[in-house]
């Protein structure tokens, strides 16, 4: 059985589900959203742009994310098609596969790719839409590919990790993660290191730091570590994509910590007690985290100084959190983005999208965010 799939229930509503996984038949009491605060002279963004595409299900926690380049919007939709917007004028639409669409948007170096949930890879042509190449993958392909250094890194969800040549489509290499008997359903994606290097985050709370040209690895380093007794509380993945910030890489975990590393000693930093599905931001010495509970904290990033917390967003299930200009934030489940100010974690402001936030990218000073119910939409800071 596919390690993706065996606690896919677990995603549901996170802890309380996971709760529900392990003791069948026990009725668990929902814990209800907190209110949302009232605001004196609120702020809010301003939007620029927006479509809808196809809903995901509630309970997979598909991240179908936007990307940008060259001024061109990538839009991915569930049922299979992509699509391509300068400002808001659509440039093209294509159905890439009648099978669906399950990772989010990757565009770079002319190319957008993007997978599907039967390990399907897709590169097309940024210009015309067009499918330039295609490959099949071992499994699920539940995160974004990253083209980097002449190469499509992919990871597929049974753990092994694909390079495929950006020009060709010709596969590079292979590398195969450990095998974890359980983990959540999500994949954190690949991130770049450096010119020629990419890290990878998996379910076992390892990072492994990979060279893009050959495959050849070149770290690995566990991040995170758990006491829980059982097989569901032992789940510690790393689901959020880690965040390189100069010599530091921060990740977060999943029943487990907050973790800085440092890339030179490649010891770890500090570490926290935090648990996370979330990409955390990190802005200045800053590092900010959502956690599953609903709390954000912010740590000081070269002594994990716990520099504020804000609990007023409990069960709220938020998003990941980002910095747009001078303020941060997080989106939830109905569909409103928070906006924080990063020194205190005051909430001095809100707008409004249609769904639960599932993911939120700032690219070029604009924020985009896309929701489970396909409201893809793009944001500026008054």
């Amino acid at each position: 059985m596919n390690r993706k799939y065996k606690i896919a229930c677990a995603l549901t509503v996170l802890t309380l589900a996971l709760a529900g996984c392990a003791s069948k038949g026990a009725k668990v009491e929902e814990a209800k959203p907190n209110p949302l605060p009232k605001l004196v002279q609120a702020k809010t963004l301003v939007p620029v742009f927006s479509t809808n595409v196809a809903s995901a299900s509630e309970a997979d926690p598909l991240r179908l994310r936007l990307d940008v380049d060259n001024g061109v919007i990538f839009v991915i939709n569930p049922n299979g098609e992509v699509e391509a917007y300068r400002g808001k004028q659509r440039l093209w639409q294509k159905k890439v596969s009648k099978q669906g669409l399950s990772s989010g948007v990757e565009a770079a170096d002319g190319l957008v790719v993007v997978g599907s949930s039967k390990g399907q890879l897709y590169a097309l042509d940024q210009a015309t839409g067009e499918e330039k190449w295609s490959a099949q993958l071992s499994g699920a392909i539940l995160a974004p590919s990253l083209i980097h250094a002449g190469r499509v890194i992919s990871i597929a969800n049974d753990g092994t990790v694909y390079a495929h040549e950006a020009a060709t489509g010709k596969q590079a290499w292979t590398y195969n993660l450990p095998n974890v008997q359980f983990s959540l359903r999500g994949q954190a994606a690949p991130v770049p290191l450096d010119a020629r290097n990419v890290l990878i985050a998996s379910a076992n709370a390892y990072i492994y730091a990979l060279d893009a040209v050959s495959g050849a690895p070149k770290m690995q380093r566990r991040v995170a570590v758990t006491e829980g007794r059982s097989d569901i509380q032992r789940l510690i993945d790393i689901d959020g994509d880690p965040a390189v910030a100069g010599q530091f890489v921060v990740t977060t975990s999943y029943q487990g910590q907050v973790t800085v590393l440092d890339l030179v000693s490649q010891q770890v930093v500090w570490s926290e007690d935090a648990s996370s599905i979330q990409r955390p931001e990190v802005q200045g010495n800053g590092v900010f985290v959502a956690q599953t509970d609903g709390k954000i904290t912010a740590y000081e990033i070269t002594t994990g100084s716990k520099l504020w917390e804000n609990d007023q967003l409990l069960n709220r299930q938020l998003s990941n959190p980002v910095m747009l200009g001078n303020v941060l934030v997080v989106g939830d489940m109905d569909g409103v983005l928070h906006l924080l100010n990063p020194a205190t974690g005051e909430i001095v402001g809100r707008s409004k999208t249609s769904g639960e936030v599932r993911t939120l990218r700032v690219i070029d000073g604009q924020l985009y965010a896309a929701t489970r119910k396909g409201a893809m939409s793009v944001w500026q800071n008054r």
